[in-house]
């Protein structure tokens, strides 16, 4: 039980040590990190982030999140770098070197290479007294007074404020260029994430039978076209095609069930005049919200004001919308 609560108690002092870096992270965020981010806006090219060791690693993430925001950027090895891989940086460019001592030899042997170019170079680093802070044009505070654990040696405040202050900065970029859910689903358009950003319904009705019959139709003859359809429900047309409205399953069970005399039973007398309905350029997520909030499992899809088929909570479950 002892051993228990340090554990506990180890888990809580180093996410609330790390959690109260990046408060104060946070605090230190003034003129400086703004000027940064205007000039990233201003370049033609792209971001180059670089670092070593767990640096890298954190550099390699926050490429990841600018790529996937609109901020085209790559990641380049600073041990590599000085091998050919310099040959990436091209003008027009910015580079981000992330250090926390802003001190290691291979930051020494990189930056003078860096300089040569014509591009900017900032500092991700903790240290703004370093040699990485004195060189660099622009300096994001990534403070990181402790490490988390007790022999303060393993990069994780420095590593995690790291990645916080590059995500800060990434959805800096993407709200300064109006970067919106479309943009968004252009570079996510796998899975289920993309799908809820892009898909829209008429990308899934017309995978079924459209189930329909006329207004003069027999009973017989709707339940006919619900159990063929599969779809739990059929529209109702008119003379001219126009949707009068729809009986779905639920409507023939409890119209049989309430009456005595299932001979007299007309189609008016179990269809619903006032279908719910969503246009087919309608997202797909719409129609989940409407379903959701009506309580219902399908709506009578249409098109140029005519009913042209139905999407069901089924479909929706199928492409991981739900």
């Amino acid at each position: 039980m002892k051993l228990s609560k340090n554990i506990q108690s180890t888990a809580k002092k180093v996410l609330t040590q790390e959690a109260e870096a990046i408060l104060q992270v946070s605090a230190g965020i003034n003129s400086d990190f703004e000027a940064c981010v205007e000039h990233l806006l201003s370049i033609p090219g792209r971001i180059v982030f670089t670092g070593i060791g767990k640096s890298a690693i954190i550099a390699q993430k926050i490429v990841a999140t600018m790529n996937s925001t609109g901020t085209p950027a790559l990641f380049m090895h600073a041990a590599d770098a000085i091998h050919g891989d310099l040959g990436m940086i091209q003008e027009g460019d910015a580079v981000i070197c992330i250090s926390k001592s802003g001190d290691t030899p291979e930051i020494k042997v990189l930056v003078p290479l860096i300089k040569r170019l014509s591009v900017k170079l900032i500092a991700m680093v903790s240290n703004k007294n370093s040699y990485l802070g004195q060189q660099s044009d622009y300096i994001l505070h990534a403070l990181a007074e402790q490490e988390a654990d007790l022999l303060n040696l393993a990069p994780t405040t420095s590593t995690t404020v790291a990645l916080a202050l590059g995500d800060a900065l990434a959805v800096c970029l993407l709200e300064c260029k109006g970067f919106t859910a479309q943009d968004f689903a252009k570079y996510h358009p796998g899975g289920a994430l993309g799908k809820r950003l892009y898909l829209k319904v008429g990308d899934i009705y017309p995978t079924h039978d459209f189930p329909a019959i006329s207004h003069t139709a027999s009973i017989q003859e709707a339940i006919h076209e619900i159990s063929s359809k599969r779809l739990g429900a059929t529209a109702v047309l008119d003379a001219q095609g126009d949707l009068v409205g729809i009986i779905t399953d639920g409507d023939v069970r409890r119209t049989l069930e309430n009456s005595k005399d299932w001979s007299a039973i007309v189609l008016a007398d179990m269809m619903n005049t006032t279908p719910k309905t969503i246009e087919a350029e309608a997202f797909a997520t719409e129609a989940l919200a409407i379903m959701q909030s009506k309580n219902i499992t399908q709506l009578v899809v249409t098109a140029n004001k005519k009913a042209v088929g139905f999407v069901h909570l089924h479909d929706l479950l199928k492409e991981g919308i739900v």
